[in-house]
């Protein structure tokens, strides 16, 4: 049988241990279902740019990298569905996680010739929205909710980019 005391410690380190799990990076991922964190920042045309200017549409937020392979291979595929449903009240925001280049970002977005605004994504943005790697795309719906998430990009996932675009916008 225990003594009272180390019962009272071991129900202590516990909820310590609990207190930390739950605290910790991994439990502030932005999961479906949540509101979407405040955007507020300026593209790198001059623009600014918050999360309440696109209450009302579809936002895709796409954050990305110059450096990355995949996100350059996204490109070509969002800029078509901004072709496609922009007139529809879908609209998408890139998201530049380079660090303090926006001249090279600027160069990067001109030469894809992408259709969209694009800003640089602060350290504590990147935090907000739970960012792990590069691209993640977030789909916000009309009322600033966190529809869908994608991890890295392929034809699977454009695929269900779409499908989710579409059903958002009936909704």
């Amino acid at each position: 049988m225990q003594s009272p005391g180390r019962c009272s410690t071991l129900r202590a380190a516990s909820a310590l241990i609990l207190l930390l799990i739950t605290a910790s990076p991994a439990a502030a991922i932005l999961q479906k279902g949540q509101a979407a964190p405040p955007i507020k920042v300026v593209s790198t045309s001059g623009q600014q740019i918050t999360l309440a200017n696109y209450r009302g549409h579809v936002l895709l937020l796409d954050f990305f990298a110059t450096w990355c392979t995949p996100c350059s291979q996204a490109i070509p595929h969002l800029t078509e569905l901004n072709e496609k449903y922009g007139k529809q009240g879908f609209q998408i925001l890139g998201m530049s996680v380079d660090e303090g280049d926006e001249k090279s970002v600027k160069s990067f977005i001109s030469a894809r010739k992408v259709n969209y605004p694009v800003a640089m994504a602060s350290e504590e943005l990147q935090t907000e929205y739970g960012l792990r790697s590069v691209p993640t795309l977030y789909l916000i719906s009309k009322k600033g909710i966190v529809a869908e998430k994608y991890m890295g990009y392929s034809d699977d996932t454009k695929k269900a980019i779409e499908a989710a675009i579409k059903r958002l916008l009936a909704e």
